[in-house]
């Protein structure tokens, strides 16, 4: 898991003297995760997946070949040996994502959780997940842990179990945490971006473990 913020940071940083950029980490994240799932994805199936502009996905596409993560054709873009390794890497780290209806603990119509193995030590009260997805804008993330073979709310001090059974039995299926594992889940007006912001602030996560490890 070390170092993958950091490369997908670097894929995303501006090349002076070019405008500034409307993609960033997370959208890279979901570029590796589209093409891998579809070996004929063409920019027309990222304007679609993600959101962005024409401009702005030319300019993605031309940073991940530069990065070597990605090549393209007539055929459509297929993942490098980097490419497949790094998105390997995020795989391992956040290994299964759903869609949440809206339920006591979410903040919108749409909602998107993504599981983060092993961080829960990396948690505090959830703010800082809060606040990685309100910046790609969603109207914010509600942070989970799991312990003691249950799902609690992730402010250490007024943590406790969720009592929704439904939300608790659909994680469970779903993303199978373990122990030890987070659960993050934002919310937004839409479907793309409460599936960019999971990806973010789950990101996040991750850079904070990388940072102290």
């Amino acid at each position: 898991m070390h170092n993958v913020v950091k490369l997908l940071d670097k894929v995303s940083q501006r090349y002076y003297p070019s405008r500034m950029l409307t993609f960033e980490p997370a959208h890279i994240f979901k570029v590796l995760q589209v093409i891998d799932s579809n070996s004929k994805a063409s920019r027309a199936t990222l304007i679609g997946e993600l959101g962005l502009g024409e401009g702005s996905i030319k300019t993605l596409v031309k940073h991940m070949k530069m990065n070597y993560l990605i090549e393209t054709s007539k055929a459509g873009m297929r993942l490098t040996n980097k490419g497949k390794a790094l998105f390997s890497k995020i795989s391992d780290a956040t290994p299964s994502e759903t869609e949440i209806e809206e339920c006591s603990i979410t903040l919108s119509r749409f909602n998107h959780a993504i599981l983060v193995k092993g961080l829960a030590g990396e948690v505090g009260s959830g703010i800082e997940q809060r606040d990685a997805a309100i910046k790609i804008g969603a109207l914010g993330a509600t942070t989970l842990v799991f312990r003691e073979n249950s799902l609690f709310t992730s402010d250490r001090s007024n943590d406790r179990p969720i009592k929704d059974q439904k939300l608790v039995g659909l994680i469970s299926e779903k993303l199978r945490p373990e122990n030890g594992d987070v659960v993050i889940i934002a919310s937004a007006g839409d479907r793309k971006t409460a599936d960019l912001a999971a990806k973010r602030a789950a990101l996040e996560t991750i850079s904070n473990h990388e940072k102290h490890s």
